[in-house]
Parts: structure tokens; sequence; C-alpha cells
């Protein structure tokens, strides 16, 4: 990967990757390189594999007031939803964080658009069996987070509020903290959304992602949007 700057001075990391035997590209929009591409990518990107295609099982989504970040453990979210669609663990900050991951789609519901196949996933991060990062992505039409992404670059580092983002975006689908935001002070919103079109053999997978994180005084110290593959 390398950085670009754009005449705006908005820095965007680019990078080759292989998603659904097809080559794509990734843009990220970082005010500060402070954030890590390996966090962006677990906070953003880590549920996209269980969204591709159709299959899953139901799931009633965990709502922010059942889940509680550096409280909720493991266990409680597999008692409550049963077992995973996929599991794994990958490195942040140099911390071991186990991921799983919910998932459900049917072309027999009701898509955000034409031609889209309605899916709905959420996935959660744990350190040390705590919760530190959730999130939630839907194309269907009845709960879908698809998000204004030209609003992003209404956010500024250092200036723009928590209440502010909310009152942009709406409510966010995720959250996340240490070890998953740089510093253990921080905390961050999670905005996903993520589209399947196509057949098995030629499946058109794309997502945007948004982290914002603030700092205790509610105030955004950093800012990271992606897109991936192709609509």
């Amino acid at each position: 990967p390398f950085l670009e700057k754009s005449r705006k001075g908005v820095f965007f990391v680019i990078g080759r990757y292989q998603l659904s035997r097809k080559e794509t590209m990734m843009k990220i929009y970082q005010p500060t390189r402070k954030l890590r591409l390996a966090n962006i990518i677990l906070a953003s990107t880590i549920i996209i594999g269980g969204c591709a295609g159709v299959g899953g099982r139901a799931f009633i989504r965990a709502t922010d007031d059942t889940l509680s970040l550096g409280r909720t453990t493991e266990n409680e979210i597999r008692q409550r939803m049963g077992s995973p669609y996929e599991e794994g663990v990958i490195m942040s900050n140099g911390k071991e964080v186990k991921t799983i991951t919910y998932s459900y789609a049917n072309t027999a519901g009701e898509a955000l658009s034409t031609g889209i196949i309605p899916a709905r996933c959420q996935g959660f991060s744990f350190f040390e069996g705590k919760l530190v990062g959730y999130n939630f992505t839907s194309s269907w039409k009845e709960d879908h987070t698809n998000f204004d992404d030209i609003k992003v670059y209404n956010i500024k580092k250092g200036i723009t509020t928590r209440n502010e983002v909310e009152q942009l975006l709406g409510r966010a689908g995720g959250k996340c903290t240490y070890p998953i935001t740089t510093n253990n002070d921080e905390e961050g919103f999670s905005y996903l959304y993520s589209q399947t079109k196509g057949f098995a053999s030629n499946l058109k997978i794309y997502q945007k992602s948004l982290v914002v994180t603030f700092n205790r005084e509610g105030i955004v110290t950093n800012v990271v949007y992606s897109e991936l593959g192709e609509k």
C-alpha cells in the first residue's frame, strides 16, 4: 500500500486486494495516520465474508442497550444468539482479538434496491473474553444501514462532537474501544454498509465503512472512511 495526497490534503491509502476472485481497490480517507490499517480492517470489514451470498441463520440483532464494551462477554453473546456463522482471530495493536459473526441472507426478502441480495450481519470482537467492538450491516429494506458518505467530509478532527456526528449520520451501527482503537481512552463509532449482487460465479460485493473515534470529552480524534469492492 502507498499514500496518495489529494489537492485538499486528504490522505488515501491505496492497496490491492482479492475479493470474490476479482481484483478490487480499497480507498481510505484518513485525516491523520494515527489509526493503523489493521485496526481499520478489523473495525469495518471483519464481517464482509459472512454477508456474501445466500444462507446463514436468521438472528435477532443485539442492540446497544444490551451491549457494554469491556463488560459483555463472548459467552453471553453466544448464549443469547447461538452459534456464530463465522469466527476467527486477528491481531490489533499487538493484542489478540477474537471475532464472531452472525449472518443471514435470503433472495426472497425485500432488499434496499433492485438486484441486491438482502442480507444482514452482526459482528463482535473480544479481547480477553470481553467485548471491545461490534458492528452491524444490512441491505434489507426494513433495516438497511446505508449512509450518506458525502457527509463524512463535514466531520472535523478536534472540532466535531459525538452528538454532531450522530446528527449528521444517525445512530451508529457499532462501537469499538481499545485495542481496536489506538488509545485506551478512546471510543469509536462504526457505520457500515455492505451489499452483494449477482450469482455465485459472478458476485459483485461492495462495502463502505466509517470509523470515527472520540476522546473522553466526546471530541473527534480520528476519522477513517473506506470503500471496498464494486457496486
